[in-house]
């Protein structure tokens, strides 16, 4: 069975989404990515009512199997955080809706999975996400690489890709994981011990 992740990097004025199949043997698929963008000169009502509105059409058109969120975290930005949780609240109720269920990864979770460094910048981000999918271009803006490596790490978190119930509910365990995987859940196993 193929797994189908949607990952969103959630943001008022950019909502990068992105759509992975990975297969048994964990192979990365990338099936479509975009940005979904709001102005900040229209209303918050108006901008969460855009970002409703797409993401209802991704997951009409997409069908994935789960939906995997950038985690809201501290920054001094208070405002940022906000935004982006007003945009995270409106993508987890829409999943909600149709019964999709939902995971949420830190940005260190998604750097280690994806690069094997929990620290990596954005630049690594995408490249290791374009190496991963097999694109020939990376994908731009960055929102899109951020959403799509969001899908791959969920895909991977369970070792198998294989099993919606595993990616959502286990973390990874399997001897046969890659450098990557095992970074992330050294990642992952840092990050509940700091909570």
């Amino acid at each position: 069975m193929t797994l189908r992740v949607l990952g969103v990097d959630p943001g008022l004025t950019r909502c990068g989404i992105g759509v992975v199949d990975v297969e048994k043997n964990r192979r990365a698929t990338m099936v479509a990515f975009g940005v979904v963008g709001t102005s900040p000169e229209e209303s918050l009502d108006q901008r969460l009512l855009v970002i409703a509105t797409s993401i209802d059409e991704w997951l009409d058109q997409y069908e994935p199997h789960v939906l995997a969120v950038e985690r809201v975290f501290s920054q001094l930005n208070v405002s940022t955080v906000m935004g982006v949780a007003q945009a995270s609240g409106v993508v987890i109720a829409a999943a909600a809706r149709r019964g999709i269920p939902v995971a949420l990864h830190t940005p260190s979770e998604v750097k280690a999975a994806v690069t094997g460094s929990g620290t990596s910048n954005k630049d690594a981000v995408t490249k290791l996400v374009t190496k991963i999918l097999r694109l020939d271009a990376p994908p731009r803006p960055a929102d899109a690489a951020d959403a799509l490596a969001l899908a791959i790490t969920h895909a991977w978190r369970s070792g198998s890709g294989t099993s919606t119930k595993d990616a959502v509910t286990t973390g990874p365990g399997s001897q046969s994981l890659t450098p990557a995987q095992r970074a992330w859940a050294d990642a992952e196993a840092k990050a509940r011990r700091a909570r």
